[in-house]
């Protein structure tokens, strides 16, 4: 198709802890129709192409799937997690592209926040004990923060769309809206920040892990 292109998966063999033949991962390249290159994405899709993208982004799933059975052990969930996460937010693109919207959009951020913490999920279980759970929290904090500001940015987006179609007096609740989204997504990030402070200091005891709560507490304002 014209304007089409290739899009490859890639299996960092560093990330896997276990060399991957390079025939293998340069073999998984299903062509899609129409790549998302930003002039791509400029473009809206008809029923027929947005079918066919979606199509090829099954096949590429499929084979990256496939190329994780050469792996082991945790390796081959952290490449499994990486091929499903890729290809959800390929198809949100998608779906973006079709059907253009703030909330598509915003689906978009959210599968990217999904896929990164399926990835760090998996990769936090070749740790152990305290250094996992922290590793846990943190990935947690990290999909808060990137799920609290992809909300924040679609409520702005929403209510400045609101208020050019309306009014003054809607421009300031817009801005008012704008304002308590980002409040709450600052709130969203502090939480998860304090989850991880206090995952720490289970590496801690007695009066030592007691100081370090009270300080998590203080810095979080709990």
């Amino acid at each position: 198709m014209a304007g089409g292109a290739a899009i490859a998966v890639h299996i960092d063999p560093a990330d896997k802890g276990t060399t991957v033949n390079k025939f293998n991962i340069n073999a998984i390249a299903i062509a899609i129709g129409f790549a998302f290159s930003a002039g791509a994405m400029a473009q809206t899709l008809s029923k027929d192409e947005y079918k066919s993208a979606k199509e090829g982004i099954a096949a590429e799933y499929r084979s990256a799937k496939a190329a994780c059975g050469s792996l082991s052990g945790n390796a081959k969930d952290i490449c499994k997690a990486e091929a499903s996460g890729k290809a959800n937010v390929e198809k949100a693109e998608l779906d973006a592209r079709y059907k253009p919207s703030v909330n598509a959009r915003y689906q978009v951020r959210v599968a990217r926040a999904d896929a990164d913490y399926a990835v760090a999920r998996e990769k936090c279980d070749d740790a152990a004990g305290n250094v996992k759970d922290v590793c846990v929290k943190e990935a947690k904090a990290d999909a808060v923060a990137a799920k609290a500001d992809a909300k924040a940015q679609m409520k702005s987006a929403n209510a400045n769309d609101t208020a050019a179609a309306t009014s003054a007096k809607a421009n300031s609740k817009a801005r008012e809206q704008g304002a308590d989204a980002r409040k709450n997504a600052a709130s969203d990030k502090r939480n998860a920040d304090y989850a991880v402070a206090k995952e720490k200091c289970d590496a801690f005891a007695g009066d030592t892990k007691a100081n370090c709560l009270n300080e998590a507490k203080a810095d979080f304002g709990k």
